[in-house]
């Protein structure tokens, strides 16, 4: 029996307004996390697990203050976590596409209420996201995953072969995976983290979760939604640990039969290589499905709209501190319109506020540990060291009570510094002032520069520079953007990915990337087959 899945929508965001019940509801939310040290278990084979070697969970904007402590995994309990999604795989497979379906419709129906306010509250205060990023993400986002994703697996279902000659029936079967998926997931977006686990499972597949261990306080409220919603022991094995060490014992799996990976190019390379050295140890070749760095550009042309650029700039460069994979890092802007532009940014940037997520008038808030903190600060100071450059705006950095970096914008005489070229994964944003007459080269420039293609955007009213753009740089970003800034997809209207270094575009919120996670079987069957070898061309 099969049933329709209710076409989606968006979910609706919720403004947090000065006054609004919705504003008090979850600052009360936060004041109870607040005032708690939870204790996080490993969850497998639907039974909390607890390993003694613990870790502490910390508020990034207040770096002393301890949320709770969770149980990182080693060796016995990734082998459990394995055994337990290979013990369920068989029936879990077996059972339904509706009944799978409906698991993850109705955790999406408990995070758009029930839990809206918990999950948002631990990304806030686990990640240090504004109560509008995490609005965007931990609530919006992850909910339209849910709920998108059983509509495009429905469509794929559906796709059966358009002709069945008389006395034939042809059949098309959407097979899971034979073996687990290990899904690694970031520290940036809840969303993501909850996508990358769940979207295998939807299709039949047993799961293996890391998530990043900064962001294990968010990870673990999602897992617990998710057994509320009906999710069968050992489907999704939630198992906080070393990346390092997880990594290299999951990949010498026999079992291993898929990678859904969100993070830096160098881990996947490692990865994927390590798989490629096993590949004699798998029954089947491991689907591999990765995004990871960017290094995302704007281009304006004289053209643009000045206003529309510098908000797109801010916006792009600076929410949540700049640590997402499609946050603006390089601009390239002609020197007519540079100085015009930047005094829109000035003015627009004095009205900035930096400090913890529990206040809401704050824009900015911390980057989410020590080490980010640290790589981004050596950035800064070798840009204020060279003669090549000059900061321009920020630049002050200050970790003695929360991880805070100034939005900083960094011009550079060279459109091959340092910042233009590396990832860096911070509120930084490099700036090249090219000759107007020189657009054509610019793009150029700019398609050669990084070896990413995540996203990018190009500002210009006129239509031929659009034009221009539009096919110079057709390589240079799987999400393309134009007149808007290159931050923001959005599930069921801009499937997500890029390639290059930057990963193997499969496009998370499509079809396309759980048409990943099954491996199809034609079946035929004949009615009435033939009892005579011979065909008539014999006579």
């Amino acid at each position: 029996m099969f049933f329709n899945v209710p076409t989606p929508k968006n979910e609706p965001q919720k403004t947090y307004a000065p006054g609004s019940a919705e504003r008090a509801s979850l600052q009360a939310k936060l004041h109870e996390l607040g005032s708690q040290v939870m204790e996080i278990p490993a969850i497998i084979d639907g039974k909390e697990v607890y390993s003694g070697n613990t870790t502490n969970c910390i508020e990034p904007h207040n770096h002393q203050h301890i949320i709770a402590k969770y149980h990182k995994c080693g060796e016995p309990e990734i082998n459990l976590a394995i055994q337990a999604a290979m013990k369920a795989h068989k029936d879990w497979e077996q059972m339904p596409f509706n009944h799978r379906s409906a698991i993850f419709q109705k955790a999406a129906e408990l995070l758009s209420t029930k839990y809206r306010d918990l999950l948002n509250a631990a990304t806030m205060m686990g990640q240090s996201k504004s109560v509008h990023q995490a609005e965007i993400d931990s609530a919006c986002e992850l909910i339209d995953f849910l709920r998108f994703n059983s509509y495009f697996a429905q469509q794929i279902y559906e796709q059966q072969p358009p002709i069945s000659p008389k006395g034939d029936w042809n059949i098309m079967e959407y097979r899971a995976l034979e073996g687990f998926v290990f899904a690694v997931t970031p520290f940036n977006f809840t969303a993501i983290a909850g996508n990358l686990p769940t979207s295998p499972a939807l299709m039949g597949n047993t799961v293996v979760w890391k998530p990043a261990g900064t962001a294990v306080y968010s990870g673990y409220f999602f897992m617990k939604v998710l057994m509320e919603a009906g999710l069968p022991a050992g489907v999704i094995n939630f198992v906080p640990g070393s990346g390092a060490q997880m990594g290299d014992l999951i990949t010498d799996s026999p079992h291993l039969a898929g990678i859904h990976f969100t993070g830096s190019t160098e881990v996947f390379r490692h990865i994927w290589q390590r798989a490629a050295n096993n590949l004699n140890l798998y029954k089947s070749y491991p689907r591999i499905v990765g995004e990871t760095g960017g290094k995302d550009f704007i281009v304006a042309h004289a053209s643009a709209d000045i206003k529309a650029l510098a908000v797109a700039c801010l916006r792009g460069a600076f929410e949540y501190q700049g640590q997402k994979c499609s946050a603006a890092s390089r601009l390239y802007i002609p020197d007519s319109i540079y100085d015009k532009w930047l005094q829109e940014m000035t003015s627009m940037l004095e009205t900035v506020k930096m400090g913890e997520v529990q206040d809401f008038s704050n824009y900015i808030n911390a980057v989410i540990d020590k080490n980010s903190f640290q790589k981004i600060k050596d950035y800064i100071d070798y840009a204020r060291s060279t003669s090549d450059a000059e900061i321009i705006w920020g630049g002050k950095c200050d970790d003695s009570h929360g991880y805070f970096i100034e939005p900083t914008i960094i011009k550079t005489t060279n459109p091959q510094f340092r910042t233009m070229q590396e990832e860096i994964f911070g509120p930084v944003l490099t700036v090249y002032a090219y000759p107007e007459k020189n657009y054509v080269e610019t793009l150029e420039l700019c398609d050669k520069t990084s070896p990413y293609a995540l996203t990018g955007s190009i500002f210009a009213q006129d239509r031929t520079a659009i034009y221009t753009a539009f096919e110079m740089l057709r390589h240079s970003a799987g999400n393309f953007y134009i007149n808007d800034k290159p931050t923001g997809a959005v599930v069921g209207q801009q499937p997500f990915g890029g390639d290059r270094a930057s990963g193997t575009n499969d496009k998370a919120g499509s079809a396309l990337n759980l048409q990943r996670w099954i491996s199809a079987r034609a079946i035929k069957e004949t009615f009435a087959p033939p009892t005579n070898y011979k065909y008539p061309f014999l006579g």
